[in-house]
């Protein structure tokens, strides 16, 4: 039985006893954005990131959602990338395509993945240069707020150490602001060259879902939602707050096990 709740500052939670019943929840809400943003705009755009989350997006590949989601309508980016070539086992956008891409039908050319043969800063520019198009072209939208673009769903994934896309703990990106897309050359974890989201992008879409799983993600869940000091303020995903969106968490009951505080029904 999932466990639904709110918290004041931080947004929706969604709690699952099991990782079959969180991909059910997911498949359902990324399904839903879906409907209504083409119903509106025409469109869907979607930022993705790697890891364990696409696994979780495998339920989207099955009836009913294979046939009921209008996939022509997608355009799909990545939050964050890792600079390798799009054929080696660390690329996201491989991690993606293997699980999803090639088990619906989405249009080849609304896949927007980063240009794997030049430098990381390269690939930044040339990445950004390709969202300022398609914002240019109404098909990403633009912030109210700001000059950003506005995606319809940014889906993270969540470090043990609370990075988000590849915004790291106490790394000078976390506070870039004049770019839409940046890039690091020193990762902490590898491969070491990434582009990434900044975080006033993420923040400036009009809805964000941060997926988190197992207990070894516990602590810095605890950090990300609860009120736990001014230390956890520095917390890439607790700085994860957009500005005129909405926030969702889908965690597993191991990854909440330390919240407190939350209201919470079945």
């Amino acid at each position: 039985m999932a466990l639904y709740g709110a918290h004041k500052d931080r947004g929706e939670l969604r709690i699952h006893e099991s990782l079959d019943e969180l991909s059910t929840d997911l498949a359902a809400y990324v399904a839903e954005l879906s409907e209504v943003s083409v119903k509106e705009r025409g469109v869907f755009t979607i930022a993705l990131s790697g890891g364990s989350l696409i696994g979780l997006m495998g339920k989207l590949c099955e009836a009913p959602y294979n046939k009921t989601v209008d996939w022509a309508k997608w355009y799909i980016f990545w939050a964050d990338e890792r600079v390798v070539a799009k054929s080696h086992s660390d690329s996201n956008y491989k991690l993606a395509k293997d699980a999803l891409l090639t088990k619906v039908p989405i249009v080849p050319s609304h896949v927007h993945s980063i240009n794997d043969s030049v430098s990381a800063e390269q690939a930044a520019k040339d990445y950004e240069f390709i969202i300022r198009q398609l914002v240019k072209t109404r098909v990403i939208s633009v912030s109210e707020t700001s000059d950003c673009p506005k995606f319809d769903l940014v889906l993270l994934g969540m470090g043990p150490d609370g990075h988000v896309a590849s915004l790291f703990p106490n790394h000078s990106v976390l506070n870039e602001k004049d770019e839409w897309v940046t890039f690091i050359t020193d990762s902490p974890k590898p491969p070491p060259e990434r582009i990434t989201f900044t975080m006033p992008v993420i923040n400036s879409a009009s809805d964000v879902a941060v997926v988190a799983t197992g207990i070894g993600k516990a602590k810095a869940v605890h950090s990300a939602i609860n009120n736990v000091g001014p230390d956890c303020l520095s917390l890439p995903a607790r700085m994860v707050q957009p500005t005129n969106g909405k926030l969702v968490w889908f965690l597993d009951k191991a990854a909440a096990s330390k919240l407190d505080g939350a209201q919470l029904s079945e």
